[in-house]
């Protein structure tokens, strides 16, 4: 049996030069871009990220009642969000608030959001 043939390749190796030169220094504006999207690409980020795009600052607690997870597991994705530069807390007390800690991705998160829903 012969493989099957890809159509989505191209069939010889030429470039456009002036293309290459031109784009090729954007390339580089991408790093640290995949960070935030793997951040974002776990269903439990995702929701905390996105309930805290919608109030100023929640505790830990009330987090995990809205997403209806673990104390302990949320406190995990809180931790790895914070560590990410993502979220930031404050302590009241014995108390821990959480906030967002970059305009950009509540950006992120409202677009995937507004996207989701229009795949329904």
């Amino acid at each position: 049996m012969a493989p099957k043939e890809i159509d989505d390749v191209c069939e010889v190796q030429c470039f456009d030069d002036e293309k290459v030169n031109r784009l090729k220094p954007y390339a580089a504006e991408s790093a640290g871009v995949a960070k935030i999207f793997k951040a974002l690409a776990d269903d439990t980020r995702a929701k905390i990220i996105h309930i805290l795009s919608l109030d100023e600052e929640l505790c830990v607690h009330d987090i995990s009642s809205i997403i209806g997870s673990s104390i302990a597991n949320t406190s995990h994705h809180l931790r790895l969000l914070h560590n990410m530069g993502l979220t930031k807390y404050r302590k009241e007390g014995k108390m821990v608030f959480y906030s967002l800690d970059d305009d950009h991705v509540r950006h992120l998160i409202a677009a995937g959001v507004e996207h989701a829903k229009e795949q329904k």
